[in-house]
């Protein structure tokens, strides 16, 4: 019996993606294979306890997005990690787990909560969502949201 070898998907260098837990839909994102953790620009984050768990309160900043710009979201804390950032320096950032979809297909991932403002684009995704899953063109730019469109006009 021979074993199918799984394929991986080409994305391009951005794309749109969904992040539905947060009422998120097509939101501006950068691949970023030299990223390890995949990161979302927000603000005023806090963190408060009730029943024995920690949560994170934290407001979207996304001025492009009016629907999305300074939503508040709470969410399970996963993680308190030291993370570097793109001038290599190291920082302390929140990591939350929360779904994201891409061709489609729904993936778990971890994102570092950072204020991204000198960023052209909200959300970067990072080595951990992209391996195994993904190939990288840097030539193209959004194949999944293509594909998205595609499938609601029904073609």
């Amino acid at each position: 019996m021979k074993t199918r070898k799984k394929v991986a998907k080409t994305i391009g260098r951005r794309d749109l993606v969904d992040l539905p837990e947060l009422g998120l839909f097509d939101i501006d994102a950068k691949i970023d294979t030299g990223a390890n953790t995949s990161a979302l620009h927000v603000k005023k984050i806090r963190v408060i306890e009730e029943e024995g768990k920690s949560w994170i309160k934290f407001r979207l900043a996304h001025p492009n997005h009016p629907a999305y710009n300074n939503k508040e979201i709470k969410l399970e804390m996963h993680a308190y990690r030291a993370i570097k950032n793109s001038f290599g320096q190291i920082e302390e950032r929140y990591i939350i787990k929360t779904s994201i979809i891409l061709f489609g297909k729904n993936y778990v991932a971890e994102f570092s909560l950072t204020d991204r403002s000198k960023m052209e684009c909200p959300v970067l995704l990072g080595r951990k969502l992209l391996y195994r899953k993904f190939i990288v063109d840097v030539t193209q730019k959004n194949l999944s949201y293509s594909r998205k469109q595609k499938r609601k006009i029904g073609k």
